[in-house]
């Protein structure tokens, strides 16, 4: 079935609807999983380091699994895949509700959770895609907002139900919060058209002139046509031997070929025949296509700014992700009282992030500015505002902090542009599907090891300092690769002109 032309509207307007809301339920409760974060380690009496897995599990997993995500929507489309993973996000929050450990948490809520959220992120990009053309980037911005909105309202919901049915009781209200995920995908239309006519089927003789890639026609099928031929001879010969009855009369009908032979065996050997060969060729083109993916993918990182891009990427994450994680508990660990909360950090955080999403994206459309350098400024801005956690003793300059530190996570929005620019548009989703890996891995790694630096040193300042360190690092590395004075070598120099030879025949004369 082929899909129609996108409309650019209509039935679009409630695809960014529901994908929006898709986004809010799901996003919602692992982005603010930092409230919860303080009542699990109340409640397991675990180690900061090892009770952070849960959160960064729940937001790396679907990004390490973002291939399998992609192919799943291919293969059973949008709807099923919204559907199907609703179930997994509303059935992992609920079930986290029951969890007697931490290690149990790290299944029901880091895995299963996790893994439907990217399922349900995919899911939702594919198709706004599928339904929009000329306003993608807008429609893109919209769903993208949902998550954010998501973290602003469950951390303030996330806190409330808890102060009113505890821990148990949140998860499940949440859980079932998630379920209206169900609904959202009853509406993903498929975007197909009912009317065309179905592809006509191809006749199995038509199929190896089709999809031959090497010459080996005729011989190909020779060989296998011979092969059945033997195996449909000794097949005849073992049932004659261990034929319990009319042995003689299967006996005679081996000694004359053409009753065994009739015209419908031979026909179906010759189908047969030629769908090996189908499969044989089929498998030849589809190794090549792996080599040439594998050949793509080195072709990339020899690009150094996509190498650096990556190193960034990779380092953002390891110290960007841990403040909307922890930075409740880094408020409880300096004394701040509960009084002065007006609004909670992740709540703020979460606001901030929609904004600088929104605000980011508009200056990536501008002609003067430079994408990529705008992200290395993101990146270091960001790094100085981890560095002055430590200092930061009071709410006010904490939640200052956090509205800087959620700006300039919205860089989020501007990465496509800043793939897009490094390695072009032909090999932008190749590009994205390893960066966006590399994401996931710092997401799972990052909260770890800044809960494994409080462990050990019974302070937040070191494991900010190595936050900020990190993203810092990140930032210069993509700078230095990015300068004009390191893209001299990359200039073409001119051609030589060809050089010709002439040659003198002699002939025989």
């Amino acid at each position: 079935m082929e899909l129609k032309k996108s409309p650019d509207g209509g039935w679009g307007w409630v695809i960014v609807f529901v994908s929006f809301f898709t986004q809010f339920l799901c996003y919602g409760s692992p982005l603010a999983v930092g409230v919860l974060y303080i009542e699990w380690l109340d409640a397991f009496g675990e180690g900061k380091g090892k009770t952070a897995w849960v959160g960064s599990l729940a937001s790396g997993v679907g990004l390490l699994a973002s291939p399998v995500c992609s192919l799943c929507v291919s293969s059973f489309g949008a709807r099923p895949v919204t559907i199907f993973s609703g179930f997994m996000v509303a059935g992992g929050l609920m079930l986290s509700s029951f969890a007697p450990n931490i290690y149990f948490l790290f299944f029901s809520y880091g895995i299963v959770v996790g893994l439907g959220c990217g399922l349900l992120y995919t899911a939702t990009v594919t198709i706004t895609c599928q339904y929009f053309d000329d306003r993608r980037g807008l429609a893109l911005g919209l769903i993208s907002t949902g998550s954010s909105v998501g973290l602003f309202i469950y951390a303030a919901l996330q806190r409330m139900l808890v102060e009113f049915y505890g821990l148990d009781g949140c998860l499940l209200i949440v859980g079932a919060l998630a379920l209206n995920i169900l609904a959202c995908g009853s509406l993903m239309r498929p975007l197909q058209s009912s009317d065309c006519p179905l592809p006509k089927k191809i006749a199995p003789e038509d199929l190896p002139d089709k999809y031959c890639i090497y010459n080996e026609k005729g011989k190909n099928l020779e060989e296998n046509i011979n092969i059945l031929d033997k195996s449909y001879s000794s097949e005849e010969k073992f049932r004659s031997i261990l034929a319990n009855g009319d042995w003689k009369q299967e006996s005679l009908l081996l000694k004359n070929p053409t009753v065994t032979h009739t015209k419908e065996p031979e026909t179906y050997k010759k189908k047969v025949a030629e769908q090996t060969y189908f499969c044989k060729q089929l498998a030849k083109r589809k190794w090549q296509l792996y080599k040439n993916y594998c050949g793509e993918t080195v072709a990339l990182f020899k690009n150094k700014v996509f190498s650096a891009l990556f190193i960034a990427i990779l380092l953002f994450d390891i110290g960007g992700f841990p403040p909307s994680l922890l930075m409740e508990d880094v408020a409880r660990s300096s004394n701040v009282k509960e009084e002065e909360f007006i609004m909670p950090l992740i709540s703020i955080i979460g606001i901030m992030t929609a904004v600088g999403k929104l605000l980011l994206g508009i200056l990536a459309d501008f002609k003067w500015i430079n994408t990529l350098y705008l992200y290395v400024a993101t990146l270091i801005i960001m790094g100085l505002a981890l560095c002055a956690i430590p200092f930061a003793k009071s709410y006010v300059t904490l939640a200052l902090l956090s509205a800087i530190l959620g700006f300039f996570t919205g860089n989020w929005s501007i990465f496509p542009y800043v793939t897009t620019k490094t390695v072009g548009i032909e090999k932008l989703a190749h590009a994205y599907g390893i960066l966006m890996f590399f994401a996931g891995l710092g997401n799972s790694l990052g909260p770890p090891i800044v809960g494994w630096f409080y462990d050990w040193t019974q302070t937040y300042d070191i494991a900010f300092y190595f936050s900020g360190f990190c993203v810092l690092l990140g930032g210069f590395i993509l700078l230095l690769a990015a300068l004009p004075s390191w893209n001299t070598c990359n200039k073409q120099l001119p051609k030589p002109a060809p050089t010709t030879f002439l040659y003198k025949v002699a002939s025989n004369v």
